[in-house]
């Protein structure tokens, strides 16, 4: 009995399979003329964003393509793209009463299009944090803020959102962590503490050996003969000091002789 339930399964199987042949060789479909001669322009290849986070722009190389798989006419477009639009907490240490100015926006992105945006700002006055809710509504209506002169009061972290206004959608928020120093805390020329070798080191990791400046020049120039005066110095005194020990010796050695 469980072989003929067996075979009866089979053949069913068997004439759905025969049926489903018959109709799909039966059902042709005709593509109209129209599309057997249509060119489709697409992006055939791309650059990654010019930026990280927020609004930026890539390259894209846009091709017709032909019914036979062929590129033609290629040109290049450049169009906007937006990897992450949270951008993270960037720090800044700025003496009292510098002139100190950070924006929330871009060259690239504020010149690309007709493009127009609205910017809010928060503040978390006298605290560097990225936790929103301890940040306060601040007046501004620009992509910048400019401190001319820096105060201690300015001290604390900004927050920028940048919408676009058409559509509304944000599309940057970076957080600008400052910190506000008095000018006898700490000096900050880092590079002014720096030898002249770590100076050239410096320029060789960042490819501006051959434009060193005429004060580094100087300053080689100043420490070679600085280190050439103390290997003389050291030369001399060390020759005195060897003769005079020589003589002392040759003294002594005839006294003793003498007796």
């Amino acid at each position: 009995m469980k072989t003929l339930g067996n075979s009866h399964i089979l053949g069913i199987l068997l004439c759905a399979f025969y049926l489903a042949l018959v109709v799909s060789s039966e059902t042709e479909i005709t593509i109209p003329e129209e599309l057997k001669s249509a060119v489709a322009k697409i992006a055939v290849n791309s650059t990654s964003c010019s930026v990280t986070c927020g609004l930026g722009f890539k390259l894209e190389e846009m091709c017709e393509m032909t019914p036979d798989g062929g590129r033609r006419n290629c040109t290049l477009r450049r169009s906007d793209c937006l990897t992450s639009w949270v951008c993270g907490l960037l720090h800044f240490t700025v003496p009292v009463g510098k002139p100190f100015q950070f924006s929330c926006l871009t060259s690239d992105a504020v010149g690309f299009g007709s493009r127009a945006y609205s910017y809010t700002w928060r503040l978390a006055q006298g605290l560097i944090t990225t936790n929103d809710v301890l940040f306060k509504p601040f007046k501004n209506a620009d992509s910048f803020i400019r401190f001319s002169p820096t105060r201690e009061s300015d001290a604390g972290t900004y927050r920028c959102d940048v919408q676009m206004l058409k559509t509304f959608r944000v599309i940057k928020r970076v957080y600008f962590g400052v910190r506000v120093i008095q000018n006898d805390l700490v000096d900050l020329n880092f590079e002014k503490s720096l030898t002249w070798e770590q100076k050239l080191a410096a320029n060789k990791e960042e490819g501006n050996t051959e434009n060193s400046t005429h004060e580094e020049v100087q300053e080689q120039q100043h420490f070679w003969q600085g280190e050439l005066f103390y290997e003389c110095l050291v030369g001399v005194g060390s020759g005195v000091i060897g003769g005079v020990l020589v003589s002392m010796a040759l003294y002594f050695f005839q006294k003793i002789l003498g007796r």
